[in-house]
């Protein structure tokens, strides 16, 4: 433990202003929250004023949310804490200064998993405006999803080398990563178990200081920053992990004739004292920006931090590369799906009309990042099919027409594919669907388990949905 930090921290007192750099699914709902708590005293929100997110600035002061899926009690807390004049974001860096605490929640994708080397501009810059304006004894924590190793290494070099201050002597420094769901995001923060790693004990317990107020059911778990940052890959890399299995047994069971939701039930009643059946969703893939990149995050901390000194069955591939590459895969076998389903009705792909129903990676959300409907898409253009997007949250994305009007989207089609599982399509009438399609045996492709199958059968439909076997070959209704 530093005597000299610490003595800096007594004189500093408690933390009273809080910086949040990056406005964005993860810093807003936190910047709210640290708002709201009665124990500080004001919040900064740090955006760049950028052509693509400048915007948020200016709605953010209003106390609107600019995130416009469905995210309970975010505005509405918004606009009680702007109201209040404890939360102001702005686009000035030079207020860290001000701040007794600096979090900052920036992505950090991999621009090629193939050679595991991350895209870590945008941290980068970030990491180095908190540098330029840090004082003596702010703590400053990242709460972004990063390759191990990097808190106590890339981190601390940029902000020592900005701020000319040294980390564990002058400032503190420390990893509590993010474990929000978007949809869920207020109550994740409040209700999750918080990790908290800093580089030394004073780091530790000054960031256990900022998080304890926010939390209501969730506890503080103390650790080493490098634990905690290969605390947060993994938990992604195991569900990521679990996702995949799911994918594989669903496409087994699409080979035997099974309805893979008959034996996820059976597995998951399996209850009882050291039995653990964690079995999740099997999908038309997987989205988002953590799921899609943290196994790589944490294979490459694996290769940097041993040194060449892991030990691996030789030959083998790791099972989270593999779990990656299923998960990776199934948009593919939508697609697979989808040209089964038009040679049942002695179509070609060539010219079909595709209602494509979902943008967003996760249901009654607006959050695209790496949407498994894009590779969709972009194969099922490929084959000459001409594709409509319809999402009711998502207002645009580069290069793709995103509708709004669900009736004008299914209008024509020959083929319906769910992509996501929006409120709006668990509620699908078979029979209007039918109508607007104009079809006798229009095709439905459910990539989510968000229809029932024999009503679209019994419509004429001819139905194809993931890991539903004992559906994918019915007979045709005339």
């Amino acid at each position: 433990m530093s005597s000299r930090l610490q003595s800096i921290i007594d004189r500093r007192g408690p933390i009273r202003k809080i910086g949040v750099v990056g406005m964005g699914y993860v810093g807003i709902p936190a910047a709210a929250l640290f708002a709201d708590a009665p124990g500080f005293e004001s919040v900064r929100g740090f955006q760049r004023d950028s052509p693509s997110s400048g915007y948020k600035v200016a709605m953010l002061n209003r106390g609107e949310s600019p995130l416009k899926g469905e995210e309970p009690g975010l505005e509405e807390l918004l606009g009680k804490v702007v109201g209040a004049g404890k939360f102001r974001c702005t686009s000035d860096f030079s207020e860290i200064a001000e701040c007794d605490a600096v979090t900052l929640a920036i992505q950090t994708p991999f621009k090629d998993p193939k050679d595991l080397i991350p895209d870590f501009s945008a941290l980068i810059e970030g990491l180095g405006q908190v540098g330029r304006h840090l004082s003596e004894g702010t703590l400053v924590v990242l709460e972004s999803t990063v390759t191990p190793g990097t808190t106590t290494g890339m981190a601390r070099e940029i902000l020592e080398e900005e701020s000319g201050l040294v980390a564990g002597e002058e400032f503190c420094l420390a990893h509590a990563p993010e474990r929000v769901m978007v949809g869920r995001l207020l109550r994740n923060i409040r209700e999750h178990d918080r990790i908290v790693g800093g580089i030394d004990d004073v780091s530790t317990a000054r960031a256990v200081e900022l998080y304890r107020p926010v939390l209501t059911t969730g506890k503080i778990i103390p650790m080493t920053a490098t634990a905690a940052e290969v605390t947060k890959t993994a938990e992604n890399a195991f569900r990521d992990l679990q996702i995949a299995a799911a994918n594989q047994l669903a496409l087994h069971c699409e080979a035997m004739g099974v309805n893979v939701y008959d034996v996820r039930a059976g597995i998951d009643s399996l209850k009882g004292e050291g039995i653990t059946r964690a079995i999740l969703w099997p999908g038309a893939g997987v989205g988002g920006h953590c799921l899609t990149k943290d196994s790589w995050h944490l294979e490459r901390g694996a290769q940097v931090l041993g040194h060449g000194d892991l030990w691996y069955p030789h030959g083998a591939e790791s099972i989270f590369g593999i779990a990656r590459k299923i998960n990776e895969f199934m948009p593919r076998h939508m697609v697979h799906l989808t040209l089964e389903g038009l040679k049942r009705t002695d179509m070609s792909p060539k010219d079909a009309k595709v209602a494509l129903l979902g943008w967003a990676f996760i249901q009654n959300s607006d959050d695209t990042r790496n949407t498994p409907a894009e590779p969709y898409l972009a194969a099922m253009e490929e084959a000459g099919a001409v594709v409509r997007v319809h999402d009711p949250f998502v207002n645009d994305y580069p290069g793709i027409e995103v509708s709004h009007d669900l009736e004008g989207t299914l209008a024509g089609a020959d083929v319906v594919t769910i992509f996501t599982g929006h409120h709006h399509y668990l509620s699908l009438d078979p029979a209007r669907v039918k109508e607007l399609s104009g079809r006798e045996h229009p095709v439905i492709v459910d990539g989510r388990n968000a229809v029932d199958p024999d009503a679209f059968i019994r419509a004429g439909f001819v139905y194809k949905g993931i890991g539903r076997g004992d559906r994918n070959s019915h007979p045709i209704q005339e």
